[in-house]
């Protein structure tokens, strides 16, 4: 396992971070750690890390927080995360997921030149490839839409603009759930959520869901976390300056079938609702999706570990203490 002194990561206290963070102090217990939030923010951040203060989209501020710090790994995390909410945002996502990046990836430049960086991409990027099937690291990139697009071009600067000294690694992972996940931007989690609060007696017993012969490939949080921290490790052995790996599990699953999954686990029959709102464009939405991670595997050994059964079930225990909590 790399040796680091000063690990940071943006978007620490999001979903993943919030299941990374805790995962990587543990890995290394000894080196300083750092999570950077916008000034002010009141989010939640893990007790083993340090809160820095900074915004990506203040260049100059950020610089300066980079000189100070001077992270040898940075896990960078933030961005516009829901590719619906960024259909109907395309320049806040633009200046997120490609500005903010492109602040971070000068200031490592010039202040932290030999660091190891892992960017989190998207399978978004690959597109209309993904209409021909699982999509490996060789697939041309043809995104749809603007959170796609936005990653990919991010993907490139990143490489760009990043010294020769510094190790680039870009994960490009599929669909994931798992606790703590936003049920307003995310499918399984919006299932589980509706499913718990039926259960309470909260909510009436109507499930709300979107397009459910849709299929996608999905993991488990916990899986996708252990792969950044697999590649985070092993990065000094990776062959490249410049690595990209797929983290997906190459079988596509039908929505419908997840919903299905849920029902099977729910404590109270209930009803499915076909709600428009929540159906995307036909032209970005694509009928499947899926990546092979041959190539993670064989460079680290990574494969998934939590079944979809398991991943299910613990979504909606989640969900199930969330509502709980509000009794």
């Amino acid at each position: 396992m790399a040796r680091y002194e000063r690990i940071l990561m943006t978007g620490g206290a999001g979903f993943v971070g919030s299941h990374l963070a805790p995962a990587l102090a543990g890995d290394y217990p000894q080196a300083q750690r750092a999570i950077l939030t916008l000034p002010g923010a009141g989010d939640a951040v893990d007790p083993a890390w340090t809160r820095l203060e900074g915004d990506l989209l203040d260049a100059e501020a950020l610089d300066k927080t980079i000189a100070e710090f001077r992270p040898d790994v940075v896990a960078h995390l933030a961005g516009q995360a829901s590719i619906g909410k960024a259909l109907h945002a395309g320049e806040a996502t633009w200046r997120v997921n490609l500005c903010g990046s492109l602040h971070l990836a000068s200031a490592l430049a010039r202040h932290a030149p030999q660091a190891v960086v892992l960017f989190t991409s998207s399978a978004s990027v690959y597109g209309a490839s993904l209409k021909d099937g699982p999509a490996c690291e060789e697939t041309p990139l043809k995104p749809l839409d603007a959170y796609g697009r936005s990653k990919a071009a991010a993907e490139a600067m990143f490489g760009d603009v990043l010294g020769p000294q510094a190790r680039l690694i870009v994960v490009r992972p599929v669909n994931h759930t798992g606790p703590r996940q936003s049920p307003q931007n995310f499918v399984l989690s919006s299932f589980a959520s509706q499913i718990a609060a039926i259960e309470a007696g909260r909510i009436e017993p109507r499930l709300r869901v979107g397009d459910l012969a849709k299929a996608r490939d999905f993991l488990d949080v916990r899986d996708v976390v252990a792969a950044y921290r697999t590649l985070i490790a092993q990065a000094d052995t990776l062959p490249e300056r410049v690595n990209c790996f797929n983290v997906g599990s190459g079988a596509p699953l039908a929505i419908g079938g997840l919903l299905e999954g849920l029902r099977a686990l729910a404590r109270r029959p209930f009803e499915v609702e076909v709600e428009t709102g929540l159906l995307r464009p036909a032209a970005v939405d694509l009928p499947s999706v899926a990546l092979n991670a041959e190539k993670l595997r064989k460079a680290t050994g990574w494969r998934p570990a939590h079944s979809t059964q398991d991943m299910l079930a613990t979504l909606i225990d989640y969900w199930r203490s969330v509502e709980a909590a509000k009794a």
